[in-house]
């Protein structure tokens, strides 16, 4: 009895120092929205189109279009994307606070936000505020972090209520806040104003350059 009474005070020990030890605490969860097989809860409007090729997402066609999730909005709450460019420049991006769901490409881009995947934005004679992490059009990038194909890229954007954070490979290079300033719009620019808390998700594709998603998945925030 005395063995069994030392055993459950050692258990009831480590349980309470995961609890109060930084550090021990279980790991964060993760929740795959991309299983690796097929694109199961994912739906595409527009051109072009994505299909799973050796386990990761690949965009092809001409044209622009979405691939959105379809099983509810996000909102507060962590996405994380792993992706990789085949030649040095690209075009795409994650698109999020999606408020109805998509039944055409150009609605998200104009009542949602596009976080931009763009290596080389000066190929389109564009600046940091349509680089890899800006929330496009919208802000522009402290540093750039991303790189170029075939290397791997981590993006995770954090959606916090009216605040957007966007770190490229570890290094923040996005903090907005729904009415900070923006630049005035230009052509062709996503029309200005106000975003919702959550949103639908969605990964774009435009041209015919393959862009390739290995992860895609999400963390709620506490």
């Amino acid at each position: 009895m005395q063995h069994n009474g030392l055993q459950l005070l050692a258990a009831a020990l480590f349980v309470l120092t995961v609890m109060i030890v930084p550090g021990c605490a279980p790991a964060e969860h993760w929740r795959q929205l991309f299983n690796g097989k097929d694109l199961s809860g994912w739906q595409h409007v527009g051109e072009g189109g994505m299909r799973v090729e050796n386990g990761m997402i690949r965009t092809y066609g001409k044209g622009m279009g979405l691939l959105w999730w379809t099983r509810g909005k996000i909102g507060k709450a962590v996405i994380r994307v792993v992706y990789r460019t085949q030649e040095k420049a690209a075009n795409s991006g994650l698109f999020i606070r999606i408020p109805i769901e998509p039944r055409e490409a150009w609605m998200p881009v104009h009542y949602g936000y596009e976080v931009n995947i763009e290596y080389d934005p000066a190929r389109w004679q564009e600046d940091d505020y349509y680089a890899t992490g800006s929330i496009y059009s919208f802000t522009k990038i402290f540093t750039k972090a991303d790189l170029p194909g075939p290397q791997w890229n981590t993006m995770e954007i954090t959606i916090d209520e009216a605040r957007t954070l966007v770190y490229v490979n570890g290094t923040k290079v996005t903090d907005f806040k729904e009415g900070d300033p923006v630049p005035a719009w230009r052509k062709d620019d996503p029309m200005r104003g106000p975003r919702p808390d959550e949103g639908y998700i969605g990964l774009q594709n435009e041209n015919d350059e393959a862009l390739y998603f290995r992860e895609v998945e999400v963390r709620p925030l506490p």
